[in-house]
C-alpha cells in the first residue's frame, strides 16, 4: 500500500514513512556494528576461543565461525541493498529480499554472540 498522511495511532503514522529513507541508516549502522565486532574479535580470538577449545565447545565455535562468514556476506551485500532502496535503479522486491537476508544475518549474529557469552561467562 502507498504511504498515507499521518493519522490515527502510532502505527498509522509509522506506515507513512517511505522505506527508502531508512536505507542510509541501515547501511551505516550495519557497518558500525561490523567494525565494532572486528575490534572485539582480537580479544575473543586470543583469550576466550582458546578456553572454549580446551573445554570442547566445538559446536558453539562452529556457530561463531558461521557468524563471521555471514557478517562478511552482509557487508558485501550492503552496496546492493543501498542501490535497491535508494539508487536510480530501485527494485523493491529485490530490496525486500536483501532486507530479509540482512535481518537474518543480524539476528544470527546477535543470538550466536549471546550463546557464546553464556557458555564462557561475561568478562572471563
Amino acid at each position: 500500500m502507498p504511504a498515507r498522511a499521518p493519522r490515527g495511532s502510532f502505527f498509522a503514522r509509522f506506515r507513512a514513512v517511505p522505506p527508502a529513507s531508512y536505507a542510509n541508516a541501515i547501511v551505516a549502522l550495519y557497518a558500525v556494528c561490523a567494525l565494532l565486532g572486528a575490534v572485539l574479535y582480537v580479544p575473543f580470538r586470543t583469550d576466550i576461543r582458546l578456553a572454549l577449545e580446551r573445554a570442547g565447545h566445538w559446536d558453539a565455535l562452529g556457530l561463531f565461525d558461521l557468524k563471521e562468514h555471514f557478517a562478511a556476506i552482509g557487508l558485501a551485500l550492503l552496496p546492493a541493498y543501498w542501490i535497491c532502496w535508494r539508487g536510480k535503479y530501485a527494485d523493491k522486491p529485490l530490496g525486500a529480499a536483501l532486507t530479509m537476508i540482512l535481518a537474518f544475518i543480524v539476528w544470527w549474529s546477535f543470538l550466536t554472540g549471546h550463546v557464546l557469552n553464556n557458555i564462557r561467562g561475561f568478562g572471563l
